[in-house]
């Protein structure tokens, strides 16, 4: 159910979803190649491909976030205040519980909008306690180490506008995605640590508000990533509702 289709007279519809789903994006630059939306489109793309029987209600995709020091200063981002993104989740998500549901997924498709999802989670769980947040980050729906599996070679496409990214764009909208054979690649950076961590840089290595060996890109490859993650992350979703 899309929660904009339900009519003033049918709103004990939407009271009675099971859950409800707010997609995440954002309206950034991912390169030459790629559409300021990319973002928007993974985020209302997975949010349509979650199975329906679940009885989900799809909520309107939030276009507009914070953007990281790295994309800021190219020109085509349009970023949101930290502190402003926080307060209108809150809001968006309070409003949603008004309505008479009690589990909400986030559905991200940008990195920055990773740490506002889970300090908005934890502040609406404490003003309602019989609430349950799933944050979901779509690109996490598919293992890092199968980038071969899906026809990488030499890269696990991994990035901001990289291929995996942007060939999963184009497995939704091949009509968006340009890659161009003077379009600049650049080859991953060594990670400082086998562990879990995060840098956080205004002018990365290897970057040019994009990153990746983007000639690899395709959409046969967004296809079988889109695959991927779609069935995952319903199976994640399943075993929430079980939960």
């Amino acid at each position: 159910m899309k929660a904009c289709d339900v009519h003033g007279r049918d709103l004990h519809s939407l009271a009675q979803a099971t859950f409800a789903v707010v997609p995440l994006g954002s309206f950034e630059y991912h390169g030459p190649h790629s559409p300021l939306g990319t973002d928007i489109v993974l985020a209302e793309g997975f949010a349509n491909l979650i199975d329906t029987s679940l009885g989900g209600a799809v909520f309107p995709t939030v276009p507009y976030t914070a953007c990281p020091g790295k994309t800021n200063k190219y020109k085509g981002t349009i970023p949101i205040r930290p502190s402003i993104i926080h307060e209108y989740l809150i809001d968006i998500t309070m409003g949603i519980i008004e309505q008479g549901i009690k589990k909400i997924i986030l559905l991200n498709a940008h990195d920055g909008n990773m740490g506002v999802s889970r300090t908005v989670a934890e502040y609406v769980t404490g003003k309602h306690p019989d609430t349950s947040f799933l944050l979901v980050n779509w690109w996490q729906m598919v293992a890092i180490d199968a980038a071969e599996e899906i026809g990488f070679e030499g890269t696990k496409g991994r990035g901001h506008g990289g291929p995996y990214e942007m060939s999963a764009v184009k497995a939704f909208r091949p009509d968006l995605v340009h890659v161009e054979e003077e379009d600049k690649e650049f080859k991953e950076e060594h990670p400082l640590s086998n562990y879990p961590y995060i840098l956080v840089e205004g002018t990365p290595k290897a970057w040019d508000g994009y990153t990746g060996l983007i000639q690899q890109t395709s959409y046969e490859k967004g296809k079988i990533i889109v695959e991927k993650a779609s069935v995952n992350m319903n199976d994640l979703i399943k075993n929430w509702l079980e939960y």
